[in-house]
């Protein structure tokens, strides 16, 4: 065995400890009927989690399920999608009715179950590479149709899970494990692409703005249609490290030093480089018919003249 390769075992055995113990705790502090507010919603067998020291999945998720039980869902109603990567272990980790999909198949599956079964309030939780890169094709469908689903893309600008691969997301000039020299391929604005498709709530927070992004998902899940709320996270291993971002915190920093709120800002003008400004905030919320409302509106007149 290899130094090196031996030294990434130790490390991660040092970090199944850590989990474990933190685990370990959480058992004792249950037996001491000391609960975190957030197990009934965590499926506790499935922990500890396989994310990355440093990155931000494990905020995004806490906003979530927090805005889960302040948005007055019926819980017993809804179902959580996801598709292939690090972000999609979400749907694993939560206590709620979930599916794991196949890659970039999270949002079609959804719609499946929307259609199926209308009283559903069906979430979409996945990433960039899934959703907007092999799923993109289905993700501006879905705002096209307005199908009412709510999709949180957590964009961390690379292919996380499977080696740090340049994704639709990734900057220009980034470096990734596939654009050693820099990235030459112009990437999509995910926030952007929604509205021109037709989203009906658009959103963009980074993972540092813990407050407002939770607030942006309360409102994404109440508002009837395709709503997208944008989560921009760290991923120190696979894109952070290649840019001076070592760590989860150094990109936080960044974060606090580049974002900038604007709410109502022009979308398409909101593009994220490397190195250059966050623009955040809500960008769309707009009323438009459900692709359901519209149907059955279109189908009640034409079938009541049809009757005449």
């Amino acid at each position: 065995m290899s130094p090196k390769r031996g030294l990434r075992q130790a490390t991660y055995k040092q970090r199944m400890m850590r989990q474990q113990m933190h685990l370990d705790a959480r058992h004792d502090a249950v037996a001491g009927e000391q609960v975190h507010p957030m197990d009934e919603m965590l499926r506790e067998d499935r922990l500890p989690h396989i994310w990355c020291p440093g990155c931000g999945l494990g905020i995004a998720l806490g906003c979530f399920v927090s805005a889960l039980t302040k948005s007055d869902l019926d819980l017993d109603k809804v179902a959580v999608v996801s598709g292939i990567g690090c972000t999609g272990r979400v749907a694993g980790y939560i206590k709620l009715d979930s599916f794991h999909t196949t890659h970039g198949r999270a949002i079609p599956f959804a719609t499946g179950l929307k259609l199926a079964n209308p009283e559903l309030s069906v979430i979409v939780f996945s990433g960039d590479g899934d959703l907007v890169t092999i799923g993109g094709n289905h993700f501006i469908h879905a705002a096209r149709r307005n199908v009412d689903l709510t999709i949180i893309c957590v964009n961390n600008f690379n292919y996380g899970m499977t080696g740090g691969q340049a994704s639709s997301t990734t900057p220009i000039d980034a470096v990734t494990s596939t654009t050693p020299y820099g990235n030459f391929e112009y990437p999509f604005n995910v926030s952007s692409l929604a509205a021109a498709s037709g989203a009906v709530y658009v959103a963009r927070w980074t993972v540092l703005h813990v407050r407002r992004l939770e607030n942006a998902m309360i409102e994404a899940l109440q508002k009837p249609g395709f709503s997208l709320v944008e989560v921009i996270s760290p991923c120190p291993t696979g894109f952070g490290r290649r840019h001076g971002e070592r760590t989860g915190l150094d990109t936080m920093r960044y974060y606090h030093q580049h974002g900038v709120i604007t709410h109502g800002a022009n979308v398409h003008e909101a593009g994220i480089t490397l190195d250059g400004k966050i623009v955040e905030g809500k960008f769309v919320d707009v009323e438009k018919p459900t692709f359901l409302q519209f149907r059955e509106d279109g189908l009640s007149e034409i079938l009541g003249r049809n009757d005449k």
